[in-house]
């Protein structure tokens, strides 16, 4: 098949969708719905593995499929096609995007089977996914950015899918605002770079990158990268702008796993790899990509320790994972980065499927203090849960080992790292395998704590069956990017086949080549300290369940810090949010109403009243006007006597 074909149908078969299900949107047939929807998003997922298998068999350095449908913009020296292209960086997305998609589809069917709106959430869903597809396939800057506020809209409309609860609507709300400071930096950026390369097109981009690295900070370049960065923190919830994903929760919990693993908030790493060219020669720029990365990891990961519902530990995990993915972007390692948001996609999406599956067999409760002793009533949850509690804290042979290790290392070792974002990277790591053995113990073993009322029960196979495939990807999905210092004592020898694919396109730095014994070092330091910090999260738990309290209190303010996440919503509204309300309750009274009403009243009176006089001059008496015209002319006789 044509690629171009091939392309159309990767994105229109979601946009035909939402097309049907949307004027369905009052239909609380869930099954036909999610049909729909969930056949839409298998079609663009058979697309994207075709055009895959047409990428594989073209040369390395001709791996590139285009679709050129119009021309969108032709004004003066900007000139932006409706183009799409799939090569070997936005191949690996568009797999991810449909492939898990589809997956969370599926999920959908049996979650919100006794919803009231299935047909418009599935809508919504199939909408979400054109909009990111659009995002990751646009050759310019200019279709990623429209792709970019669609899946802002999404967000929007699907965290806050349940809006007659006030809570879902704000946050559904925070999500939107807060992305659009962040689309802001990203409008900017863009905007500098048009001024600089007069083109917003990628390809064009990097061929007019200059050689030579730029010094300042006020270079236009460093600029525009980090104004797009902004706009990265605001699509991947870094710092300042992580506070609308801990809260994006609040939708139901397919849209989590869609929103928080596969899609949204993997844009932003994908715009900076997509712009590695730029950002090679902006060290300034990556300097504080990396310093962003590795403190949103630290800051986030030391908050989901002390969280109790399941969703809001597994949120602050995925602002935790996102920091180590901009770490490898900010060291020069683009690879690891997306090879990481690969797997993070997978496992993540895993464990968000699986406390939904939770939470539906709780009767929607979410507190991982009132559950328990699930293991044995829900089996296929629980080991498809324990792959992906594996994966996430980085135990080999599971796919985070392979990913979250290969940015350590680079953090550690690359002339673009240093060991200050090294060791908060470990911390945060350390911190992953604590919070996540503490979900598992607290959500699946031990004793039940829940009422005899509850009856939890499996999920049904239309649930289950996600998570098995996920189960799956999580244990061998990192097996493609094996590095090449297990690889030589492995049977076969096996390549890094993830960094060969990714290396034609990507503009990794000069990363250097540790000793074999550093390397297996640091893989053993971060393998260790991970199963250090399970065990004692067991032992806290599971065997020893006084420790945690008397922990916590031994702390004195810190744990009650962490615990209410540092304070940073109660700051922004403090110094942020309230002062921007208050004044601006000033600006309308005393400038507003007090004085620009006031000036226009005095204006209208004003003219009110010169009306009036003019009224009566003019009033239709016959004997008043010859009283005017006789004192005009004595007025005139007078004033031409007294100037002879």
């Amino acid at each position: 098949m044509d690629a171009s074909f091939l392309i159309g149908l990767l994105l229109a078969s979601p946009l035909i969708g939402f097309f049907i299900n949307g004027p369905r949107f009052r239909s609380k047939n869930a099954v036909l719905a999610g049909s729909i929807a969930t056949t839409a998003a298998g079609i663009s997922f058979l697309c994207a593995v075709t055009l895959f298998v047409k990428l594989v068999g073209l040369p390395a350095e001709e791996r590139s499929l285009e679709a050129l449908f119009f021309t969108w913009i032709p004004v003066g020296s900007l000139k932006v096609q409706a183009g799409f292209v799939v090569d070997q960086i936005s191949a690996i997305m568009i797999l991810i995007i449909s492939g898990v998609g589809t997956l969370i589809h599926l999920f959908s069917i049996g979650y919100m089977s006794h919803d009231e709106r299935p047909a418009k959430y599935f809508s919504y869903l199939n909408l979400f996914l054109f909009n990111m597809l659009i995002l990751v396939l646009g050759d310019n800057l200019l279709m990623t950015f429209v792709g970019w506020e669609g899946v802002g809209l999404c967000s929007y409309l699907l965290i806050g899918f349940w809006f007659t609860d006030s809570e879902k609507a704000a946050a559904g709300m925070k999500a939107f605002i807060t992305n659009r400071i962040g689309d802001a930096g990203f409008l900017i950026g863009l905007f500098i770079l048009f001024l600089t390369f007069g083109t917003l097109d990628y390809s064009e981009l990097a061929a007019m990158v200059p050689q030579v690295a730029e010094s300042a900070w006020t270079g236009p370049i460093t600029l525009a990268c980090l104004f797009l960065f902004i706009g990265a923190t605001g699509k991947s919830a870094q710092i300042p702008l992580y506070v609308w994903l801990p809260d994006a929760m609040a939708g139901p919990t397919p849209v989590s796993a869609l929103i928080h693993a596969a899609t949204m908030v993997t844009a932003g790493v994908y715009l900076i790899v997509r712009m590695s060219a730029l950002f090679m020669v902006a060290p300034h720029a990556m300097e504080v990509v990396a310093w962003t990365g590795a403190l949103t990891a630290f800051f986030a990961a030391t908050i989901g320790m002390t969280q109790w519902d399941i969703k809001k530990i597994l949120a602050y995990s995925t602002v935790s994972q996102l920091g180590f993915m901009f770490i490898a972007v900010g060291v020069g390692a683009f690879h690891a980065a997306m090879f990481h948001l690969m797997t993070h996609a997978f496992f993540k999406a895993l464990m968000f499927l699986g406390s939904g599956s939770v939470i539906h067999a709780m009767h929607e409760e979410q507190d991982v203090r009132k559950m328990g002793g699930l293991a044995k009533i829900m089996p296929i949850t629980h080991i498809t849960f324990v792959f992906g509690w594996l994966a996430i804290i980085g135990m080999p042979p599971f796919a985070g080992f392979f990913s979250k290790d290969e940015i350590l290392a680079y953090a550690f070792f690359s002339p673009q790292g240093n060991l200050g974002v090294w060791l908060l990277g470990v911390v945060a790591a350390v911190c992953t395998a604590f919070y996540m053995t503490r979900l598992m113990a607290l959500t699946f073993w031990g004793k039940a704590r829940y009422g005899s009322d509850t009856h939890p029960h499996e999920s049904p196979l239309t649930m289950t069956i996600p998570l098995m495939v996920l189960g799956f990807l999580s244990v061998v999905g990192g097996w493609i990017g094996i590095p090449h210092v297990i690889g030589s004592v492995l049977p076969g020898h096996p390549e890094n086949y993830f960094l060969e694919w990714l290396e034609p396109m990507i503009h990794n730095a000069h990363l250097g080549h540790p000793s074999v014994l550093m390397e297996w070092g640091l893989m053993g330091l971060a393998v260790g300290l991970a199963g250090i910090a399970a065990y004692f999260a067991y032992d806290f738990y599971i065997l020893h369940k006084d420790r945690p309290e008397k922990i916590a209190k031994s702390m004195g303010p810190v744990h009650p810090i962490v615990e209410n996440k540092y304070y940073v919503d109660e700051g922004y509204f403090a110094f942020v949010i309230n002062p921007l309300i208050e004044g601006s309750k000033a600006l309308w009274l005393y400038v507003d109403v007090n004085f620009i009403d006031k000036m226009t009243y005095v204006a209208a009176d004003l003219s009110k009243g010169l009306s009036e006089f003019v009224k009566t001059l003019q009033n239709g008496k016959t004997q008043q006007y010859a009283l005017y015209m006789t004192l005009g002319i004595v007025v005139v006789l007078t004033y031409a006597l007294m100037g002879s």
